[in-house]
C-alpha cells in the first residue's frame, strides 16, 4: 500500500486551512498570540507529567506507538519507564523557510517495530495536538493497517490545544488559543554539521 498523503491545515491554528472539512467561524484570533518557549528541563518535567497521569488512571497498555518525529522523544521514555514495546509510525508535514507551513500530511508505508505482533491496547503519542489532524489520521492509519490486534486506543500528548479537531485522552496543558510552541530541538532544524562544529569550537 502507497504511503498516505492528506491535506491538514497548518501546524499553527490562526493560520489553518481546512480541506475538505468546514467549521465555523465563531472562532476568533483578534488578540496577539504570543509564543511559549519550552526548555530542555521544561521538556522532560512535562513528559514525566503525562506518564504520572496515565499511570494514575489506572489504564493497562501492552504496545506504545509514537508519531516522529514529535512523539521519539516521549515515547522513548515510556518505553523504557512503562517496559512496554515501541512502535514508531513516521508522519510529515510541516516545510517552509520557518517550518511553519503545513502540505500534505504524509504517513509511513508501515510501522517499525521489533515485536512479531502489535499488543491491543495501543498507546498514541506525540509531543502535540496542534490541528489535531496527525492524531485523528494516526488512529485511523492505526485501525486500518492493525484493527485485526487492536481493542483499543488511546492518545497523549505534551499540548493540547482547543482547535484542535481531536481531544487526545491525557495532556498535560491545555491551550485556550494557539501560540507557536518554540521546542528545545528546533535549533537544530536551523543548523549543519558543519555549524554545529563551529558552534562547539568557539565555546573552547
Amino acid at each position: 500500500m502507497v504511503a498516505s498523503e492528506l491535506a491538514g491545515p497548518t501546524r499553527s491554528c490562526q493560520y489553518q486551512v481546512f480541506q475538505p472539512v468546514k467549521f465555523s467561524t465563531e472562532w476568533s484570533w483578534s488578540r496577539p498570540l504570543s509564543d511559549i518557549t519550552v526548555t530542555w528541563n521544561d521538556y522532560h518535567h512535562k513528559i514525566e507529567q503525562l506518564a504520572v497521569q496515565i499511570h494514575d488512571s489506572d489504564w493497562e497498555f501492552d504496545q506504545i506507538v509514537c508519531l516522529a518525529k514529535g512523539g521519539l522523544r516521549i515515547g522513548d521514555i515510556f518505553a523504557r519507564l512503562f517496559n512496554v514495546p515501541l512502535a514508531i509510525l513516521s508522519a510529515s508535514s510541516y516545510g517552509g523557510a520557518d517550518g511553519r507551513q503545513r502540505g500534505k500530511l504524509t504517513f509511513s508505508r508501515d510501522l517499525s517495530m521489533t515485536s512479531a505482533n502489535m499488543g491491543g491496547h495501543v498507546l498514541l503519542v506525540d509531543d502535540l495536538a496542534d490541528s489535531g489532524w496527525t492524531l485523528k489520521r494516526g488512529i485511523d492509519w492505526l485501525h486500518s493497517h492493525y484493527g485485526f490486534y487492536i481493542e483499543d486506543i488511546r492518545a497523549a500528548v505534551l499540548w493540547y490545544k482547543a482547535c484542535s479537531v481531536h481531544k487526545p485522552d491525557y495532556f498535560v496543558d491545555f491551550l485556550e488559543d494557539s501560540p507557536w510552541i518554540h521546542q528545545p530541538f528546533e535549533p537544530y532544524e536551523q543548523m549543519s554539521p558543519t555549524d554545529l562544529a563551529k558552534k562547539l569550537q568557539q565555546q573552547h
